[in-house]
């Protein structure tokens, strides 16, 4: 049973019991991310989740780790574009101390300006490391060009110039506007005895104060294609389509998950049986979909040799016409669905993946996580809506191509492909 509490200084608890297990996932989320960061901070929301995993007024980083180890618990914490999130997995009769190690993170790190210093090299590497490869790179530009000029543009590790700019002050500043109550959902999943958790969770996060709700800010994609390529010195080109689809929660993102499912999204699947195993071209080929709370994309990649691109993308770009004018099979249609079902439900066995719908739902969509309604509308998606959906979604007001690797011998031809489609497909050609 799900139940929703308010504490007494306003930061909504999201609980779920489960009998079954003898785990607790508590995560703390935060109305924080790279959406919110204005372009002298980007990358601040991330540098924040490290620092508060650095030391507090009462334990270093090695106490942090050591007293989780103790516990055989696994703490940690990841950064997205709308939201920051810090959790912990323990066992239930470990509770008090799980929820003891997230509050102190959270209210009492000193952010030492020494250890500071060192956690921004660190990032630095983290960011260099995704330079390094060219898979991330490929999504990372082609949704940076989709996104332009709106919020979700953002870097969520930022860039070196900025990550190097930023000051103890500016993370303190930017946890005092946002790390507030009205910003704060604390979702626990597993076993727990709900009067004492509550409690606890009473005590040791009184001191989070109150302020001003963040209002995650407006996207407005805008129509055009963008294309481009970077030279990498790697094996492989790394070719990455990005269109824009769906928001988070909304009943079209069903269908279009059907739909990315039966043209990417398993072995079964139209790019991966037609570029892979009929031809052998691309070892790795796929498609899936990303929702935002204003906005989302469907994203379709591939891998492979120079001398294999030209036919891969030609390739990716016809299955995507032929289901654009044709939809999908009944087959495909029956298959996509039951695995978009199947994934989802093997997904949610566990408390962390519980705990995580509970606190992404409350905090990015303001509602309440209901498992059998997300079955339910995945149930009610129809062949004809997933028609429909192609036929919408691969005749797009934007698009966005990146290709990465030694594109050099390439790069026009690749780059003449996918305006050649777009002129035929996109509704603002």
């Amino acid at each position: 049973m799900i139940e929703q509490t308010t504490l007494s200084n306003g930061i909504r608890v999201v609980t779920e019991h489960m009998d079954s297990v003898r785990s607790v996932a508590i995560g703390v989320w935060v109305n924080a991310g790279s959406v919110f960061e204005p372009e002298p901070l980007s990358g601040v929301s991330h540098l924040i989740e490290h620092m508060l995993f650095k030391g507090t007024e009462t334990r270093t980083a090695s106490d942090i780790a050591a007293e989780t180890d103790a516990i055989g618990a696994n703490l940690n914490a990841f950064t997205a574009k709308e939201c920051t999130c810090f959790h912990i997995k323990a066992l239930d009769e470990d509770v008090e101390t799980a929820v003891a190690l997230l509050s102190d993170i959270l209210l009492h790190s000193t952010f030492a300006p020494d250890l500071l210093e060192m956690e921004k090299g660190v990032v630095l590497e983290e960011i260099a490391m995704t330079d390094d490869s060219p898979e991330d790179l490929a999504f990372s530009k082609a949704g940076e060009q989709l996104f332009r000029r709106t919020p979700l543009e953002s870097e969520i590790l930022g860039t070196e110039e900025t990550v190097r700019a930023l000051k103890r002050d500016d993370l303190l500043a930017y946890m005092q506007r946002h790390y507030t109550a009205e910003n704060v959902v604390i979702s626990v999943a597993g076993s727990f005895e709900k009067p004492a958790l509550l409690s606890l969770l009473e005590r040791y996060f009184k001191d989070v104060g109150r302020g001003e709700r963040r209002e995650v800010p407006s996207v407005s994609i805008e129509p055009g294609l963008t294309a481009s390529a970077v030279q990498k010195d790697a094996e492989q080109i790394n070719l990455c389509l990005s269109i824009p689809a769906a928001a988070l929660g909304t009943d079209a993102y069903y269908a279009q998950a059907v739909l990315s499912n039966a043209l990417g999204g398993s072995m079964s699947s139209r790019l991966f049986q037609h570029i892979r195993e009929e031809r052998g071209l691309a070892y790795s080929v796929y498609s899936y979909p990303m929702a935002y709370r204003g906005a989302g994309s469907l994203c379709f990649y591939a891998g492979c040799t120079e001398a294999q691109t030209q036919e891969v993308l030609a390739l990716l770009l016809k299955e995507l016409d032929d289901v654009r004018a044709e939809g999908v099979t009944a087959a495909e249609f029956t298959r996509a669905k039951q695995q978009l079902k199947g994934s989802y439900l093997l997904g949610m066995e566990s408390t962390m993946a519980h705990m995580s719908a509970l606190g992404k739902t409350a905090l990015l969509l303001n509602k309440e996580y209901d498992l059998e309604a997300t079955l339910n509308r995945i149930e009610c998606v129809t062949i004809e809506a997933v028609k429909e959906a192609a036929a919408s979604l691969l005749s797009p007001e934007a698009a966005s191509f990146c290709a990465v690797g030694r594109v050099g011998n390439v790069k026009d031809a690749l780059i003449s492909a996918v305006k050649d489609w777009w002129a035929k497909n996109g509704r603002q050609a």
